[in-house]
């Protein structure tokens, strides 16, 4: 069985508040030795509990500073696969989730302007399969983050 312990669940912790966290800081924290959490650390990573280490930037410092959810309505599941591998290529978009209610599938997008919004939703809208889109522009971010609280446990399956 497969799962994480509370030491594991602590160096999580600590890496997804500060991913430049170095070693021999996590080992004071935890009370293990730095090739202690070495392991621990490569082991999160095979079993896909780690998925990266990632710099996060400011989206507005770079110019994107617009942000939208765009809710797309697909005409079935004919073209599922290929309006996935269409849209996860596009650069702009952030997010792609499968979804139910209104529409099948969002996308997160952030671009530079309204015009080069524009211009994306006409790639969207063009891809077979897609009936129609409805966009929400984001005025405020309040909060916006990846981390998740990890406690020990039995893994999910990859599967599931």
């Amino acid at each position: 069985m497969d799962k994480i312990d509370t030491i594991d669940a602590q160096i999580l912790d600590l890496l997804q508040r500060d991913g430049r966290i170095k070693r021999k800081d996590i080992a004071e924290a935890v009370g293990l030795s730095i090739p202690s959490v070495s392991d621990r650390m490569r082991k999160l990573d095979a079993r896909g509990v780690l998925t990266g280490f990632h710099g996060t930037v400011n989206a507005k410092r770079l110019g994107h500073d617009v942000m939208a959810f765009v809710f797309v309505q697909s005409t079935g599941s004919d073209h599922y696969a290929e309006f996935i591998e269409t849209v996860s290529a596009l650069d702009e978009v952030q997010e792609l989730h499968s979804v139910t209610g209104d529409g099948s599938h969002v996308l997160k997008v952030r671009v530079r302007t309204t015009t080069a919004l524009e211009r994306l939703l006409a790639k969207v809208q063009a891809v077979p399969g897609v009936r129609g889109t409805r966009t929400s522009l984001v005025l405020t971010t309040h909060k916006e983050t990846a981390y998740l609280t990890a406690e020990p446990m039995v893994l999910s399956s990859l599967d599931d």
